[in-house]
């Protein structure tokens, strides 16, 4: 059974969840740290999960703003991650366990982005920490979650909605520097 927002898990759900906690939470110190996360997640290639990635999610789902991720944030955390590995299943077309340069295209398409293809040739040089041309599940997310917190900003910016924004340079640093990457 699946979590949504802020209600708490059913209890079956919630033992589960906090038996995961606990095997996580290697120091016992009732957070879970950057690392001990990125120690405890697989993105099915035999690599470790991209430490940036690791650090956006702590980011987005600490709450308190203590630096870790407590049970109840952990909640959120495991249920985005889940969501976020059926996402990746299903533009995964050919089982490869990576997203090719078509399959990214065809899944940010779904997403509502309307990009070039010679964009998509940027994002996978981007996001590629392989350098096999294809993105793995970790920077899937980190590239989705960026261009989402890429397209939020430039929307403030947008306010008719045309497309086209004028910024000088200031808000231009301004609007990079706040982004939480």
């Amino acid at each position: 059974m699946a979590y949504y927002g802020h209600q708490p898990p059913p209890q079956h759900d919630q033992n589960f969840l906090w038996n995961i906690f606990q095997r996580v939470d290697k120091d016992r110190s009732g957070g879970i740290s950057t690392n001990e996360l990125q120690q405890a997640l697989s993105n099915g290639t035999w690599t470790p999960f991209n430490p940036e990635t690791v650090r956006l999610m702590i980011g987005m789902f600490d709450r308190d703003n203590n630096g870790t991720i407590n049970f109840h944030e952990f909640a959120s955390l495991w249920k985005y991650i889940t969501d976020w590995q059926n996402t990746f299943r299903s533009y995964d077309k050919d089982n490869s366990g990576s997203i090719d340069k078509r399959e990214l295209q065809t899944a940010l398409t779904s997403f509502g982005y309307r990009l070039t293809d010679r964009f998509y040739g940027i994002l996978i040089k981007k996001f590629d920490r392989s350098g096999q041309g294809v993105v793995n599940f970790d920077d899937f997310i980190q590239c989705c979650v960026v261009i989402q917190m890429l397209t939020s900003a430039f929307q403030g910016f947008d306010t008719n909605r045309s497309g086209w924004i004028t910024i000088n340079y200031e808000q231009f640093l301004s609007l990079v520097f706040s982004l939480k990457t």
